[in-house]
C-alpha cells in the first residue's frame, strides 16, 4: 500500500509540473484563435502572415515541439520525424526560433543537444546544431536549425517530414526545402512579418497563382493576440506610421501605392448558394487570347446587393473554345438566355474592332458562337474603380458586393490590385478587374425588377440572412 501510494504522489507531483510548463499552458484559458485555425489546418503548405508580437511565432514553435514530440492533437503523429527550422541568419536563429522551441521544450524531452557554438549546458546562449527530442512512441524525433545566410547549396540531400520557416526565405531555399519533403510527403509552414514588399512570397504564397489545394494563409495582427494589452497596442499604434503599421500590425504586403481596394476581405468572399433565377443579371468578358480571357456570370437581388456567381478564366485558348465552356457553365448554372436563346454578355468596346484577317471582330465570333455582346460599356476607370469600392463598402458601412469562393481568380486578381502612378493601377493582372468594372459600371440604379409584395420581400430578406448565416 506505500508504495502505491508513493507512486500516486510521484504521479500527482509530475501532474502539476506539466500544468506548470509553458506548452500546457498554451491556448489554454484565454485563447488565440488564429493559432488555434493554423494548427487545425491540415493542407500542406501553410503560411502565416503576421505583424510583430501577433503570435506567429509561438505557433511556429509550438506546432515544431508537438510533431517531433509526437503530441499533435490534430495531425496523425509518427514515432519519430526530422525536420528543419530555417531562420534568416544564425544570430536571428539564436534570438527568435530556437529561444521560442527551448521555450515550449520539456528539459525532460531532451535526449542531446548538438551545438555549433557555445555550451550545451546553456544552449539558450549559444548556437544550436540540432536537438534530439524523445518521442511518445519510442523513438528520437530531431529539429535541426538552418541559416540561409549559409547557401542553397546546405539545403541539399536531406529527408525531412517537415520545415519551419521563421520569417520569409529566399525562393531558391524555399524550393530547395520543398524537395527535402517530397518523398516522406511531408509538410511546411511559415510565419513571417512580410516586411520586403511584394516578393515571390506575394504571387506564389498568398495570391496563390498557381491555384494549389495545399497552400493556406491568413493574417495575424496585434488585436488577435489575447495576451497583449490594450495600452501597449495602442501605444506601439501611435507611434507608427500607416504604411508601418500596415506590415508590422497587420502583417499585410504593401506597395509604394498601395491596394486599389483596400476594401476587399474576408466579409466579402462567400460560399456559393442557389441564386434564384430572377437575380440572374449578365455576364462579364474581358477577351484575350494569350492573355487570359476573364468571365465571371453576375447576380443581383432586390436590395441592389451584387453576387459574382461564377467564373471561367483560361489563356491561349480561342473564341470556339471560351464559347463553349460559357456555355457549359451556364447551362449547369440554368443561366438565363434572350428570346433567340443566347447568352448575353458585356465586353471591352475593343472587341469590336476587326481582327487580324479583317473579316470579323471578336465581338462578331462570340455572337456567331451564341453569345450575344454588348461591347457598348463604360470603360471610365477612375470613376469606374469608385463605383466598386461604393459597393464593397457602402456609406453605412456595409458591404454590397459579395464573390463566391469558388471565383478564385477574381479574389487573387483583388488581392494584387496595386496603384501605379498617378491614379491608374499597374496593369498587371487585371483581367477580373476589368470585367469586373464594366459590370459596375453599367449596372442601371432603377433596373425594372418585378414589383414584390410586402410578404415576397420579407421571403427574400429571410433567404438571404439564412444563407449568410449559414456562411
Amino acid at each position: 500500500m506505500k508504495e502505491i501510494l508513493q507512486k500516486i504522489k510521484r504521479i500527482e507531483r509530475e501532474e502539476q509540473r506539466r500544468e506548470r510548463s509553458p506548452l500546457y499552458r498554451y491556448n489554454k484559458g484565454k485563447v488565440h484563435k488564429k493559432q488555434m485555425a493554423f494548427h487545425k489546418c491540415l493542407k500542406r503548405n501553410r503560411w502565416v502572415f503576421g505583424g510583430n508580437r501577433s503570435g506567429k511565432t509561438e505557433c511556429g514553435a509550438v506546432e515544431t515541439v508537438w510533431l517531433s514530440r509526437g503530441i499533435h492533437p490534430f495531425r496523425a503523429n509518427k514515432p519519430d520525424t526530422s525536420c528543419w527550422v530555417v531562420s534568416l541568419s544564425q544570430q536571428v536563429q539564436r534570438d527568435v526560433a530556437q529561444q521560442k522551441i527551448l521555450y515550449y521544450l520539456d528539459k525532460n524531452w531532451i535526449e542531446e543537444v548538438v551545438m555549433i557554438s557555445g555550451a550545451k549546458s546553456s544552449p539558450e546562449y549559444g548556437i544550436i546544431d540540432y536537438i534530439e527530442v524523445k518521442n511518445v512512441f519510442g523513438g528520437l524525433s530531431r529539429i535541426a536549425f538552418k541559416s540561409c545566410e549559409a547557401g542553397r547549396e546546405k539545403f541539399q540531400g536531406a529527408s525531412l517530414d517537415f520545415v519551419w520557416f521563421d520569417e520569409e526565405p529566399p525562393k531558391d531555399i524555399y524550393e530547395e526545402c520543398k524537395m527535402r519533403i517530397l518523398d516522406r510527403r511531408g509538410h511546411l509552414f511559415a510565419t513571417m512579418t512580410p516586411l520586403k514588399g511584394l516578393t515571390w512570397v506575394h504571387d506564389e504564397i498568398y495570391l496563390n497563382v498557381h491555384n494549389s489545394a495545399e497552400v493556406w494563409c491568413e493574417f495575424m495582427e496585434w488585436a488577435d493576440n489575447p495576451y497583449l494589452p490594450e495600452d501597449e497596442v495602442l501605444a506601439m499604434t501611435e507611434s507608427m506610421s500607416d504604411d508601418m503599421l500596415e506590415s508590422r500590425r497587420y502583417g499585410k504586403f504593401t506597395s509604394n501605392g498601395g491596394l486599389v481596394y483596400s476594401e476587399f476581405g474576408e466579409a466579402n468572399v462567400i460560399e456559393p448558394f442557389d441564386v434564384p433565377f430572377d437575380w440572374q443579371d449578365t455576364l462579364s468578358i474581358d477577351p484575350g487570347l494569350n492573355n487570359p480571357l476573364s468571365c465571371h456570370w453576375y447576380a443581383q437581388d432586390f436590395d441592389g446587393n451584387v453576387y459574382v456567381v461564377a467564373e471561367h478564366y483560361e489563356a491561349k485558348r480561342d473564341v470556339v473554345y471560351h464559347a463553349a465552356k460559357i456555355k457549359e457553365i451556364s447551362r449547369r448554372l440554368n443561366w438565363k438566355t434572350d428570346k433567340k436563346g443566347n447568352i448575353e454578355a458585356l465586353m471591352d468596346s475593343a472587341a469590336l474592332q476587326r481582327t487580324l484577317n479583317g473579316v470579323k471582330s471578336v465581338a462578331e465570333l462570340f455572337c456567331e458562337q451564341g453569345i450575344s455582346v454588348n461591347a457598348s460599356v463604360d470603360k471610365s476607370m477612375y470613376a469606374g474603380i469608385n463605383r466598386v469600392k461604393a459597393l464593397l463598402k457602402s456609406a453605412d458601412g456595409k458591404t454590397k458586393l459579395y464573390v463566391f469562393n469558388s471565383c478564385v481568380n477574381m479574389i487573387r486578381e483583388f488581392k494584387g490590385y496595386f496603384w501605379g502612378g498617378g491614379d491608374s493601377p499597374v496593369k498587371r493582372d487585371d483581367h477580373a478587374m476589368d470585367e469586373l468594372r464594366y459590370y459596375v459600371s453599367n449596372l442601371q440604379a432603377n433596373k425594372a425588377k418585378p414589383l414584390k409584395t410586402w410578404v415576397q420581400q420579407d421571403k427574400e430578406k429571410l433567404y438571404r440572412s439564412l444563407k449568410r448565416g449559414v456562411l
